[in-house]
This record gives C-alpha cells, sequence and structure tokens, in this order.
C-alpha cells in the first residue's frame, strides 16, 4: 500500500519542496496551505492532494485530516513545517506578535500533531517529522522570539518521542540553517519593519546587522530541496534517532552547543557575535 504523508506550509520553501520530494518517491501527499490557491502548481503533479489547512484555525486542521485519509485511506506521517520568524528586538515587539509567533511554531504543530495522533495510534505506526532550526539549538541575538518558539518546539518534540515509543509512532526533528530557495526571510523582514526603535539599542542594532550581513556572505547556503531530502531521509529512519542537522552553515555552531563545555560554548559565540569576552 503506498504510503501518505500531511505536510503543512506547503506554499513555498521547505513545504513545497518536501512535497515533490515524496512525491518523487512515490508517495500519496495532503500538501496543506492557509492558502490553497498558492499551492496550485502542486495539485497538477500526481498523488498530491491539495487542501487548506491554516494551523490558527484548528477546524481546520481536522477538515485537512479528514480529506486526507478520506482520499488516500490512510496517513502514516505528519511534516509539520508551517512556520515564521519574528526578526528585531524583544522590547519593542508587541505581546500580540509573540503570541502569533508561538500560535503558529509551537502550538500550531502542537494541533496538528493532536489531530493526527488518534489515526496514528490506531494503525499501531506513524511517524512526526517536527521542522525546527539551527535557531532551536544555539541562541542568536535579535531572534529572541523565534528562538524561544523553536527551543520550546524541540523540548515538546523530544519528551513526545518518549512518550509515543511504545505505539510505534517516531519522532524526528530536522534543523536547518540559512536557506537560499525560501520565503522565510521575506516575512521576517516585514515584520522587523513593523516593529518600533529606542535610541539606547542603536549601538547594538547597527554591529547586528552589520553581523547578519557577514553570515549571509560568509555561510554556503542550501537549497529548499536539500532540506527536503533531510526531511524524506528522517521520516524513513526507522531507528530511534531524533535529530537531524540538514543544512552545512550551522554545524559549527551546533557542535560548539552540543559539544563542548558551558564556558566554552560561550565564548566561540561571542567571538563569532562579536561580542566582548568580558
Amino acid at each position: 500500500m503506498t504510503s501518505t504523508v500531511l505536510i503543512t506550509g506547503c506554499s513555498s520553501g521547505f513545504g513545497a519542496a518536501a512535497a515533490r520530494a515524496f512525491a518523487g518517491k512515490g508517495w500519496n501527499v495532503v500538501a496543506t496551505a492557509r492558502r490553497p490557491e498558492d499551492v496550485q502548481g502542486l495539485a497538477r503533479e500526481p498523488g498530491i492532494l491539495v487542501t487548506r489547512l491554516d494551523v490558527q484555525d484548528r477546524a481546520s486542521i481536522d477538515t485537512a485530516v479528514a480529506a486526507g485519509i478520506e482520499r488516500f485511506g490512510r496517513i502514516d506521517a505528519l511534516v509539520n513545517n508551517a512556520g515564521f520568524g519574528l526578526f528585531g528586538l524583544f522590547e519593542t515587539t508587541s505581546r500580540e506578535k509573540i503570541q502569533e509567533q508561538f500560535d503558529v511554531n509551537l502550538f500550531g504543530a502542537m494541533d496538528v500533531t493532536r489531530a493526527l495522533l488518534p489515526h496514528f495510534r490506531a494503525n499501531r505506526d506513524g511517524v512526526i517529522v517536527n521542522v525546527s532550526s539551527g535557531a532551536g539549538v544555539f541562541a542568536l541575538p535579535m531572534i529572541s522570539l523565534y528562538c524561544a518558539s523553536k527551543f520550546a518546539l524541540e523540548g515538546f518534540s523530544e519528551s513526545l518521542a518518549y512518550e509515543l515509543a511504545d505505539l510505534g509512532i517516531r519522532v524526528k526533528i530536522v534543523e536547518p540553517g540559512g536557506v537560499t530557495t525560501t520565503r522565510f526571510g521575506e516575512r521576517s523582514a516585514s515584520e522587523a519593519g513593523a516593529a518600533g526603535s529606542i535610541a539606547d539599542y542603536q549601538p547594538f542594532l547597527d554591529s547586528a546587522h552589520a553581523l547578519f550581513d557577514r553570515l549571509r556572505q560568509s555561510r554556503g547556503r542550501a537549497t529548499s530541496e536539500e532540506v527536503a531530502e533531510v526531511i524524506v531521509e528522517a521520516t524513513l529512519d526507522r531507528t530511534n534517532r531524533l535529530r537531524y542537522v540538514a543544512t552545512e552553515d550551522i554545524k559549527p555552531m551546533v557542535a560548539a552547543r552540543r559539544e563542548t563545555s558551558e564556558d566554552a560554548y560561550r565564548a566561540f559565540m561571542r567571538e563569532a557575535l562579536g561580542l566582548d569576552h568580558s
């Protein structure tokens, strides 16, 4: 029987690339987006059902899951990919925008997962792939809320993996870094432009923007298609492996976080960020 995956956030980037990658391997795909009209190109490909799913609208989640099961008989995997990043100072970010950041990146993934768990339990099989970020492993300035949401997603995923192991349901975390072929940065930039500014932060802002310019120029970036291949790899991997670092550019910082002492990691990051070592 052909396997089926449901993917959130398929309007561009990782979601669209993952939908095509799974379809290319013979999977059925439930490709979802807030605005299905944005992904009609996927609907023309065999084995792909395009349907609406807004992770902030729980009724749309239930409808999309039901549509996928009705069309393909069952769903074998879930890829929680929908997300966006707030960029800017914490102090100038409204509580409403912070709530939205968590509603999409964390609570949305939880709600879609909860909607599919009864189906996976009934099958005694299934895999949940949560798309995190390097910013779920190490923190960077100007994206404190995005980091917070991804750190929380990582903790949720790890704990959930223990809860579901005896039920035959696997949980995986995919951690990409900088990617060239995604519209993720467009929303981040628009969100930053909407925030206010505080004069006291201006020297820091100047250095932070220079830092991100250096990172963009100096680090080789992967494509959405390369990240999609890691998402597929994680889905097909039936081992207990939890985390998959998806792009080369973040591996030094991931290694510093996970393989060195706290003091060594902090020194490494302060030097990378151009901060003093006091």
